[in-house]
């Protein structure tokens, strides 16, 4: 059997419990809230927020997690590592109940991401990966209830083969398709690329790409830490790295600004 990283498997057994937590809430008639910056909260994302940092804080490892309160950059900076947590990406998405939202949980060192897990609870589909073993796998779960072995015994290795099919597929976001991709993807059509638009909510769509279901995600509207590090480290361990369109050089975690700037993830 796959033998994991220690840390990993923590973030994995995290996500599956949070999974079944935000299902839980998913069934009900659930009430919703406006956080301060207006954007949408549920019970979901507090019960998912808190069964995960039950989970890594045993750890010792500090979290930056969208759902709590943020640690000062003086403080954050002296971090070698941090764990980076979205209970629930894509809230409209749940609040829509279309089934494309996730948890994201990634583990970051000196900014760079070394473990990725992605679980998506209306599919109990997980995607986990380590970047230092330059391998991510995908696993299709019975259960919520389902323990590490399970999820071993039962994975695939991520293949992110670049197309082959005569046409580019574009991801674009199910809630921000704006302008600036609609200009990207004209300009793939000038240098005589076919396009087919790939739509997806959260972070599924970094798992679009790690598992060859797409060719290139240019993203062009706002996304935190939490919405990316752990696709990104998923991405990197399979060979495709996410590359900001401000440097041109690879994203980085546990900024002073945790807001990314717009980037780029591609495969062709």
């Amino acid at each position: 059997m796959l033998v994991i990283n220690k840390l990993l498997k923590v973030a994995i057994e995290a996500s599956i419990e949070a999974g079944e937590a935000i299902m839980n809430v998913y069934e009900t008639a659930f009430n919703i809230e406006s956080k301060e910056d207006n954007s949408p909260l549920t019970e979901a994302d507090k019960k998912a927020n808190s069964i995960i940092n039950n989970h890594l804080s045993e750890l010792t490892i500090p979290i930056i997690s969208e759902e709590n309160k943020q640690v000062p950059f003086s403080i954050r900076k002296n971090w070698d590592a941090c764990w980076i947590v979205d209970p629930v990406d894509g809230t409209k998405e749940f609040i829509k109940r279309n089934g494309e939202f996730t948890v994201n949980i990634a583990l970051v060192t000196k900014g760079v991401p070394q473990l990725g897990v992605i679980y998506v609870p209306d599919s109990k589909t997980l995607y986990f990966a380590d970047v230092k073993e330059n391998i991510g796998f995908k696993a299709q779960l019975a259960s919520h209830k389902a323990s590490i072995a399970d999820v071993l015994n039962n994975c695939e290795v991520l293949n992110p083969k670049s197309s082959e099919l005569g046409y580019t597929r574009v991801v674009g976001s199910r809630s921000h398709m704006n302008q600036e991709t609609l200009d990207f993807v004209e300009t793939l059509k000038a240098k005589g690329k076919e396009i087919e638009i790939v739509s997806k909510g959260s972070s599924l769509k970094f798992c679009l790409i790690a598992e060859g279901n797409a060719d290139v995600y240019p993203r062009y509207a706002p996304t935190m830490e939490w919405d990316t590090a752990a696709g990104h480290a998923i991405c990197k361990a399979v060979g495709i790295d996410v590359i900001s369109l401000k440097t041109n050089e690879a994203l980085l975690y546990n900024k002073e600004n945790l807001l990314n700037p717009w980037f780029l993830i591609a495969n062709y």
